[in-house]
């Protein structure tokens, strides 16, 4: 019977996390081949928690497992103009609520600060593990941010 009930709630657990939606929006008249570097905008960068720390290292990991290269914010004007038309500014934020946990990285053109991309991971553990929670999510917009901008 406890073998049932476990089952059960493994498969329910399977079902709800499968309901949360990763996806990529990218704008209509946006030429994604055209984009090489990618520079993340971040004020808090130097005073984030430490304990945040490994989900900046694993954003910062995802958007390298795109074609993007990724350029420190204070480097930019040494870049050429070629090179800064090619350039991609990085925003993203964390939502964690009890229902899921969604990752939002979005990519905005350096030279017309236009958006150009936004990719979204969601994931859910029914709120047994926020930690879980956000590894799902960024582990999810990873394969976006991957699929938007492939090598």
């Amino acid at each position: 019977m406890n073998r049932v009930i476990i089952s059960f709630l493994f498969f329910i657990g399977i079902a709800v996390s499968s309901c949360t939606t990763s996806k990529s929006v990218v704008s209509q008249n946006a030429d994604l081949s055209k984009y090489e570097y990618a520079s993340i905008i971040n004020n808090d960068i130097y005073h984030i928690p430490a304990q945040l720390m490994e989900y900046e290292i694993q954003l910062f990991d995802a958007i390298e497992g795109s074609r993007l290269k990724l350029v420190n914010d204070m480097r930019i004007n040494e870049l050429t103009s070629a090179q800064q038309s090619k350039l991609l500014m990085v925003k993203y934020g964390i939502d964690v609520s009890e229902e899921e946990t969604i990752v939002t990285v979005n990519f905005i053109d350096y030279l017309t600060s236009r958006p150009i991309a936004s990719c979204r991971g969601a994931y859910t553990t029914l709120g047994l593990s926020v930690h879980a929670d956000i590894r799902g999510a960024i582990k999810r917009v990873a394969k976006q941010i991957a699929e938007t901008f492939p090598k």
